[in-house]
């Protein structure tokens, strides 16, 4: 794997306007409404004593399907053509993504077949097939299943849903930041998960549309820092992965043109976590909010404890992505963090 500094950088403003605007995200927020809810923004009074500054908890995890994800695939789905439900969707998940299509298409009618690696946790696995969508296992990683997904696409002629690249996935997303800003316009800094970038675009185009002083900082494990490095390059790029695996599966996997080139603008930085420090999330969440969070989630307080300091006096805004962790694994992290 490339030897990586989590030192935070500085990226390249370019001037590049975004694919996304804050109407869409505006004209999403109505078209989702119905399917999905208004998540609580919530104070945690253990970080935010333990880094000197105002900690706030956006609850994702507390979402339908106990992620963020429903609210850019429901956008999607709905500005489907005729034609293109009639052939059905296709997508590829780490997990969270497929469970928000399965329940999205079973809302609304679709048929949708759902590719994932053979690695995803059972409790998204059973997510999938408890909306009825048809599951593929395929391959080690996130990157085989969506090569193997892609490939199914154009075979059948049926529409590729992707899980972060697309306009009207972004701008579903984006509603996340709305809901921030109106619940607390003071906030000072917003610490979102990073994988393929879906999530920050859209958060990040709604808020720096309303507050451009507000810092938007992604976070990756450093086990799966993709995003990280093209952004360094200042291009996409491949970067030769460790065997070993993240607990934060739902960061994994590609970056998207789109997505790439919102974050350069918008994203002040992205920092790296070590994946111990995930675990060590997770227990706090748990043991201090009694939040469920996965790996993923936990990514969005992970700063807060490796580096406190760049937050004293804050008011920020954690997105706690999701909940889907497997019983065993939270389990394992109880029992070793006491």
């Amino acid at each position: 794997m490339l030897s990586i500094s989590s030192v935070e950088f500085a990226i390249i403003n370019l001037m590049v306007m975004p694919m996304v605007t804050l109407k869409n995200i505006q004209d999403a927020r109505k078209a989702i409404a119905p399917f999905i809810k208004r998540t609580p923004l919530v104070q945690s009074q253990f970080f935010s004593t333990s880094c000197g500054c105002d900690v706030f908890l956006k609850l994702e995890n507390l979402q339908i399907t106990s992620s963020f994800k429903p609210r850019g695939v429901v956008n999607k789905l709905l500005h489907l053509s005729a034609d293109e439900k009639s052939k059905g969707i296709i997508t590829a998940s780490a997990g969270n993504h497929g469970h928000a299509v399965a329940f999205a298409a079973q809302k609304l009618n679709y048929s949708a077949r759902v590719v994932v690696p053979r690695t995803t946790p059972k409790i998204k696995i059973e997510g999938i097939r408890k909306y009825g969508a048809d599951l593929v296992l395929f391959g080690e990683t996130y990157d085989e299943a969506e090569l193997k997904a892609r490939e199914l696409a154009r075979k059948d002629g049926c529409a590729y849903v992707s899980p972060y690249n697309d306009e009207l996935i972004i701008a579903g997303h984006g509603t996340i930041g709305l809901e921030i800003i109106e619940a607390l316009p003071s906030v000072d800094t917003i610490l979102v998960p990073l994988g393929g970038g879906g999530l920050i675009s859209g958060i990040s185009i709604a808020i720096k549309s309303n507050r451009p002083d507000v810092q938007v900082i992604g976070v990756q494990s450093k086990l799966s820092p993709v995003m990280y490095e093209s952004l360094k390059a200042g291009k996409l790029v491949d970067i030769q992965m460790t065997e070993a695996k993240s607990i934060a599966e739902g960061l994994s996997g590609n970056v998207g043109r789109i997505t790439f080139e919102v974050v350069q603008k918008y994203v002040e930085r992205v920092m790296l976590v070590k994946e111990e420090t995930l675990r060590h999330a997770i227990y706090l969440l748990w043991n201090y909010d009694k939040q469920v969070v996965e790996g993923s989630g936990a990514a969005a307080v992970a700063p807060l404890i490796e580096n406190k300091i760049l937050f004293k006096d804050k008011i920020i805004v954690s997105v706690v992505t999701g909940g889907n962790i497997d019983s065993d694994l939270f389990q394992s992290i109880m029992t070793s963090e006491r």
